[in-house]
């Protein structure tokens, strides 16, 4: 079974490049990106600067230059300079800080 099947919703893609930014949830690293296709779940980004050693269990995706727009993200797969990103809810996250802390208590 690929991985076109395994999606719970349909991707978009782009026409053009779509420019942003991935950041640690401290803000302690950025990293800019392309986001090439997105879904309700997630996107696929390409990403030209090294990840290596970067914590990306938990992330965000800025997609305004602002930072006014962005999605909390985790990393679900890597395929050389591509990512495969997970959309975390609300309620994930919350689950994902309870857990944290529970373990550093």
């Amino acid at each position: 079974m690929g991985t076109q099947e395994k999606r719970k919703s349909e991707r978009v893609e782009f026409s053009h490049r779509f420019e942003a930014q991935m950041m640690s949830i401290d803000g302690t690293w950025r990293r800019a990106c392309v986001v090439e296709d997105v879904s309700k779940n997630g996107a696929r980004l390409i990403v030209r600067d090294s990840i290596e050693g970067l914590h990306l269990k938990e992330f965000f995706l800025l997609l305004s230059s602002m930072g006014l727009a962005y999605r909390r993200c985790e990393l679900a797969w890597v395929n050389g300079d591509q990512l495969g990103v997970r959309f975390l809810t609300q309620a994930e996250t919350q689950k994902m800080k309870r857990r944290s802390a529970s373990q550093h208590a």
